[in-house]
């Protein structure tokens, strides 16, 4: 598979281990409370398991949204994570951007339209885009409250494309797992599969990917633009 550059016309990101760190810090958490009854274990050995852990339940924990989606029970779901944890409206996360995201962005910006497609909540979505200063070149953005059903179905692309007023297979879907590249291959749109987060490079090709890259930062070399000795620009041919 290759992208076919010609067909694109906007540019949708996944945030968790796409734009932001959340995989690394989610990692370097569950090492820390292994820290306790692993102690004896290297710390190296204990960041390696938590990985491995963490990748493990991905697919399930994915699939259990998924299920909730499919059921109609996700808004129920939400709506119990903010009587559990009542106080998450009021503090956001400190947001760390993957290296070279927040400058590579701001270069696709100015030849595409970018968007957002999360399967965070509304709250959580816009925060990251305010922390991170995107809100001038976010088109739009659409979060697991977006549509009646979020990634690895069609819907949240869907919705893009009709708010920028393109077709669906116009679409750049780029994301760190399977459900992403699912989402996109769902949809009629082109994938790049991303190795910043919780995605292995086999997994994202059998997804259906057009291309895989180590992250968002490579992904300017497979697109119209060139680069220069100031960086990274939209070509003039």
């Amino acid at each position: 598979m290759s992208l076919d550059c010609s067909r694109i016309k906007v540019i949708c990101f996944d945030i968790d281990g796409t734009l932001a760190d959340t995989d690394d810090l989610m990692v370097e958490k569950l090492a820390k409370y292994l820290s306790l009854p692993f102690a004896f274990f290297p710390l190296q050995s204990r960041l390696k398991f938590a990985r491995k852990f963490l990748m493990t339940i991905e697919t399930p924990a994915n699939k259990l949204l998924a299920l909730l989606d499919k059921l109609g029970l996700d808004e129920w779901f939400f709506r119990l994570r903010k009587r559990v944890l009542p106080g998450h409206r009021r503090l956001s996360p400190l947001w760390q951007p993957i290296e070279g995201v927040v400058e590579t962005l701001t270069v696709l910006a100015e030849r595409y339209p970018l968007a957002i497609i999360s399967v965070r909540d509304a709250h959580l979505t816009q925060s990251f885009i305010e922390q991170m200063s995107l809100s001038s070149i976010i088109k739009c953005w659409a979060s697991a409250e977006t549509t009646l059903h979020t990634k690895p179905y069609p819907d949240p692309i869907n919705w893009v494309a009709e708010q920028l007023r393109v077709s669906p297979s116009e679409c750049l879907m780029v994301g760190d797992t399977t459900v992403d590249i699912r989402a996109g291959v769902n949809a009629g749109a082109q994938t790049v599969g991303v190795l910043s987060g919780f995605g292995e490079e086999k997994e994202l090709w059998a997804a259906g990917a057009d291309e895989v890259i180590a992250d968002v930062s490579e992904l300017p070399r497979l697109l119209p633009l060139q680069v220069t000795r100031a960086g990274l620009e939209p070509a003039t041919n």
